[in-house]
């Protein structure tokens, strides 16, 4: 008797631990190769793949402040920056001084940097922007960042977007604790000198202060406009995960869709700017094992659309890996 009481309660321990062990096997299940559920990532994982990537496209330059500095980009970029402009903590900064730079001017960069190009329009609204670069500069001293009292100036290749585009104006970049980042259309400054201009096959952007700055103009399109929604796998949201817009044909511009509802699990594109008929590409990225796990659906807009990613259609892989797959996106 003794003996079948504890055959029962090892068959019975086994049991619990297998059930334990099993995971819906619906869409929203995030199960893993050897059955046990997957544990999505955490906000602090999902932002250092970001962080990682911007890292990986930062350009430091070390100079003299006194002196100031020229130099030209991998992308083709001229940077000018006066030293007579410099100043620390109210002085004429002197001394070695480190330039720090981005450029980014392609989706694939955009999504793994997460510098997506989101306009605020005026009346608090959000639209796409197509981009003739976006970057980022400071400079620093002793690792604090120093002051610019006058205009530094970009030379940049109109090539690298397309060509010239003379409806293109300077926008001023605010980035949130997660690294998104929210355009808003440069005041150019007290005077007017600030601002953007195409001559010949490049743009002349001057602005005064480190940053994010980038040259766009919104995207146009007369067709009726929708909102759309995205339902990702379980286990994961706004936190841990993003979801991105590229539009096809527009290798210079890529959507971020920036609102969660924590009640339906959706993220939603909620400003209704999304042309229906509109052929593009939604991305679903979030990490896993410091390596990204995505997911890519082709659509064609339709009034009210809701777009469903599940777990078993995504796929892992490193960043190099998922880049390529964006590259290969009309």
């Amino acid at each position: 008797m003794k003996t079948s009481k504890l055959i029962f309660t090892a068959l019975f321990a086994t049991a619990l631990s297998f059930t334990s062990c099993q995971v819906n096997d619906d869409s929203d299940g995030i199960p893993t190769d050897d059955g046990v559920p997957y544990i999505a990532p955490s906000r602090e994982d999902y932002n250092n793949l970001k962080d990682e990537a911007l890292e990986d496209i930062t350009l430091r330059v070390d100079f003299d402040a006194e002196d100031g500095i020229s130099f030209i980009s991998p992308k083709g970029v001229q940077v000018n920056i006066n030293g007579n402009c410099l100043f620390s903590n109210g002085e004429p900064a002197t001394g070695p001084a480190t330039v720090e730079f981005v450029e980014v001017f392609d989706r694939e960069t955009m999504l793994t940097a997460n510098k997506s190009t989101m306009g605020v329009m005026p009346n608090g609204d959000k639209n796409l922007l197509l981009t003739g670069g976006a970057f980022y500069i400071d400079v620093k001293q002793n690792g604090e960042s120093i002051q610019s009292t006058c205009n530094m100036t970009l030379l940049i290749p109109a090539d690298l977007t397309g060509g010239p585009d003379p409806s293109m104006i300077l926008w001023d970049g605010t980035v949130n604790e997660d690294g998104d980042v929210e355009w808003r259309e440069n005041d150019a400054g007290a005077n007017g000198e600030e601002g953007v201009f195409a001559e010949g096959n490049q743009y002349y952007a001057y602005f005064d202060e480190f940053g994010w700055t980038n040259v766009d103009r919104f995207y146009n399109d007369p067709r009726p406009k929708t909102t759309l929604k995205v339902d990702v796998p379980e286990g994961y949201d706004n936190t841990n995960s993003g979801v991105y817009l590229s539009y096809d044909g527009e290798e210079n511009a890529l959507a971020q869709l920036d609102t969660y509802d924590e009640n339906t699990g959706l993220f939603s594109e909620h400003y209704g700017q999304i042309p229906v008929g509109l052929e593009m590409h939604v991305i679903f990225v979030t990490e896993e094992n410091d390596e990204y796990r995505w997911a890519i659906q082709g659509v064609t807009v339709a009034e009210n659309d809701v777009y469903v990613f599940s777990y078993e259609e995504t796929q892992t892989g490193t960043r190099a890996e998922m880049v390529a797959a964006i590259q290969a996106l009309p």
